[in-house]
C-alpha cells in the first residue's frame, strides 16, 4: 500500500493540524499562568496538556512502537482520567516540560500513523473498557488522536477567554 493512502495517513494529517491548533492555543499563555484555575470547574492548560501527553505512548504502542515516547511515571497520578485538576502553585511540571511531552509524543504518533498498515488498525481494540464503542485499534487511535485531543484543547480555548487572553485564532 502506498504511503498517503492508508487509513493511518488519513488520521496523521488531521493530527498534525490538531498539533498546530494546540500550538496557537498554548504558546501565548504566560508560563506563570499555565496552571491557573480561574474557576474550580475549569481545568488549567497545564492539566489538559499533561493529560493529553500521557496518552501518546499508549496510542503509539497500539500502532507500532512507543519507543522514544515517554512521560514520567508520576504523570499518571497527576493526569490520568478522573484525576482532579489542582490549583496549588508548583503542583504540575513546568509549561515547557509539559509541552515537550505533549508535542513530542503526538508528533511521533503522527509519524507512525503515516506508515501503519491498515491490517494493524483493523485489529481488536486492546482497551476492554472501550471495545464496545470502539471495537478496532483504528477506531481507538482515531478517537484518541483527534476527538480526545480536541475535546481538551477546547477546554484550553474556553480557559483563555475566562483569563482574558481571547481567541488564539
Amino acid at each position: 500500500m502506498m504511503t498517503g493512502t492508508n487509513v493511518g495517513s488519513m488520521i496523521s494529517g488531521p493530527l498534525k493540524m490538531t498539533l498546530g491548533y494546540a500550538d496557537k492555543l498554548i504558546q501565548s499563555i504566560p508560563a506563570d499562568q499555565f496552571a491557573a484555575m480561574p474557576r474550580a470547574d475549569l481545568n488549567s492548560p497545564a492539566f489538559c496538556i499533561g493529560h493529553l501527553a500521557i496518552y501518546a505512548p499508549m496510542v503509539a504502542g497500539m500502532i507500532g512502537s512507543a519507543e522514544g515516547i515517554e512521560t514520567p511515571a508520576h504523570y499518571q497520578d497527576l493526569f490520568k482520567n478522573g484525576a482532579p485538576c489542582i490549583a496549588t502553585p508548583g503542583h504540575y511540571p513546568s509549561k515547557a516540560e509539559l509541552i515537550g511531552h505533549f508535542v513530542g509524543g503526538w508528533s511521533k504518533v503522527a509519524e507512525l500513523l503515516a506508515t501503519v498498515d491498515d491490517a494493524r488498525l483493523s485489529q481488536p481494540n486492546p482497551m476492554e473498557q472501550m471495545i464496545e464503542r470502539l471495537p478496532t485499534v483504528g477506531g481507538m487511535v482515531s478517537f484518541m488522536s483527534l476527538a480526545h485531543n480536541m475535546m481538551h484543547l477546547g477546554q484550553i480555548s474556553a480557559w483563555r477567554r475566562v483569563m482574558g487572553l481571547g481567541s488564539a485564532m
